[in-house]
């Protein structure tokens, strides 16, 4: 028996979204879940995104402790899914200044496909990039050669790996849906600067400026 395959339904407005949006996603909230293929080992890492010309991501850097059962879970399939997850939040029918409206919940995520390399000559690199990120905003950024001879011998306790991406999956739900009015009564009553952020972000031209009302 044949028969053509249903169309794929299209996407949501909240499957709408660029490589800067997950460029964006990834520097703003490093800390991510590796799902091993393998199963059974899931760690939250702080990953490093690397970018192409064009802004799509390639690879993702990170490192993990040898003791980590993921280290053993990568040997036997190097395929892992790495969840990140942005900001989030309920939002209330009080907050949309309508009682008969429904609530639900705000956020930004991206599910991302890859084969991880461990690799060890990697370590070094790997510890530098994340280090030179989360330090980038302080006054006095640290380094890792502020640990002394302590590095050297925690060095060994760690390996480096890199996250090939296959594919990427973002699902960004921050009001794209709602009626204008509804989209501003809810900003106007947020007390997550974060999660406005992002709604703002992907309400281009829907987004009344709180310094532009009478």
């Amino acid at each position: 028996m044949t028969g053509t395959m249903p169309a794929s339904p299209p996407p949501t407005p909240f499957e709408e979204y660029g490589d800067g949006d997950i460029r964006h996603l990834v520097e703003s909230y490093p800390l991510a879940w590796v799902v091993p293929a393998s199963g059974g080992a899931a760690s939250q890492l702080p990953l490093i995104g690397i970018f192409d010309a064009e802004n799509r991501m390639t690879e993702l850097i990170g490192h993990f402790a040898l003791r980590n059962p993921l280290g053993a879970a990568l040997a036997a399939d190097k395929r892992a899914t790495i969840l990140f997850s942005g900001p989030d939040g309920y939002i209330s029918p009080q907050q949309a200044g309508n009682r008969q409206w429904g609530p639900t919940w705000n956020y930004a995520q991206a599910e991302i496909s890859t084969e991880i390399s461990v690799e060890p000559e990697l370590t070094e690199e790997a510890l530098r990039l994340l280090i030179d990120k989360v330090e980038a905003n302080s006054a006095r950024p640290w380094s890792a050669s502020e640990l002394g001879a302590r590095y050297h011998k925690m060095l060994p306790l760690i390996v480096g790996f890199r996250a090939h991406v296959k594919h990427i999956r973002g699902r960004f739900k921050l009001g794209q849906d709602e009626a204008p009015e509804t989209l501003n009564t809810i900003l106007q009553n947020m007390h997550n600067p974060d999660l406005a952020a992002w709604m703002r972000r992907f309400n281009p031209g829907r987004v009344q400026d709180l310094d532009d009302k009478d």
